[in-house]
């Protein structure tokens, strides 16, 4: 069994170490040297891909993937491997038995702080999630027209150890950000990975949200954070007067729970199903530096 993992950054790195983990080899792409050999010094191989050309190595890759993971972001031209002058997915990979899709729950738009479902209407609001859910449409489409398994994993906002909120207080750079009513679902790395090996080994396709189980407002995580450090409380910053990127402050216009029942409803459990557990964790295993 080998797993091809397009984009291996944080998450696809995460899923890389998972499926290794279960006994897959596995091959993951990035676009710099310096990334190829971090993921090398993991035991993964590494192949140099920039989204754009298919290199002999990233083809003789593809050529013996059982399974594949596509994290790459698909931009104003869509998905990598959809793209013109791009050879069909079952000439490229004629042994692919499943493939994930990370996706984003971006694409569900603003529901003003309701509770949304794999089933609840797409509207996405920020040109990303368009694209994201446009390359949604290409892999699912493939999914009917080839029998090959693809589950889209739709992603909440993703942290683990090296990206988290521990970090952010001992670093200065928290923010207790707030806007009244907002809440945001979050997904600790680990289980992207784990929820990713679980959806391949069942042979599961469709949309899939991976999420934890507790939408909650982001100023509380900063103040757990510093609770548990021990840490001086970082002011409230009301987010009208705050200072954002475009994208930071886009964020803020979506506002939904995000309901994870369907992975669950198969037998996946989640390892971090909270933020404060999972800061705990990270905390006392002092594992949350990355």
């Amino acid at each position: 069994m080998r797993l091809l993992v397009l984009g291996a950054g944080f998450s696809g790195r995460a899923i890389a170490e998972t499926f290794k983990a279960a006994g897959y080899a596995v091959a993951g792409t990035t676009r710099s040297q310096e990334k190829a050999d971090a993921l090398s010094a993991r035991g993964i191989e590494a192949i140099l891909y920039d989204g754009e050309t298919i290199s002999d190595a990233l083809m003789a890759a593809m050529r013996q993937a059982t399974h594949l993971v596509q994290s790459i972001a698909p931009g104003k031209s869509g998905d990598p491997l959809f793209r013109a002058g791009v050879p069909p997915i079952t000439d490229l990979m004629p042994d692919l038995r499943w493939a994930g899709y990370l996706s984003t729950v971006g694409v569900y738009g603003d529901h003003m702080g309701a509770w949304v479902d794999e089933d609840a209407p797409v509207h996405p609001v920020s040109a990303r999630s368009v694209e994201r859910m446009e390359a949604e449409g290409k892999w699912l489409s493939f999914s009917q027209t080839s029998g090959v398994p693809v589950a889209v994993l739709r992603l909440a906002g993703i942290y683990g150890p090296g990206r988290n909120a521990l970090r952010n207080v001992a670093e200065g750079t928290a923010r207790r950000l707030v806007k009244k009513d907002q809440v945001f679902n979050r997904i600790r790395v680990e289980d992207i990975g784990a929820a990713a090996l679980f959806l391949s080994e069942g042979g599961h396709g469709g949309v899939f949200n991976i999420t934890d189980d507790e939408p909650g407002p982001p100023q509380d995580v900063v103040a757990e954070a510093a609770r548990l450090m021990g840490a001086d409380m970082p002011p409230e910053v009301p987010f009208e007067t705050a200072e954002l990127s475009p994208m930071a402050r886009s964020f803020y216009g979506e506002n939904k729970r995000v309901s994870n029942a369907r992975i669950r409803s198969l037998g996946f459990d989640f390892r971090y199903p909270n933020y404060r557990m999972s800061l705990a964790q990270m905390w006392a295993d002092d594992d949350w530096r990355g």
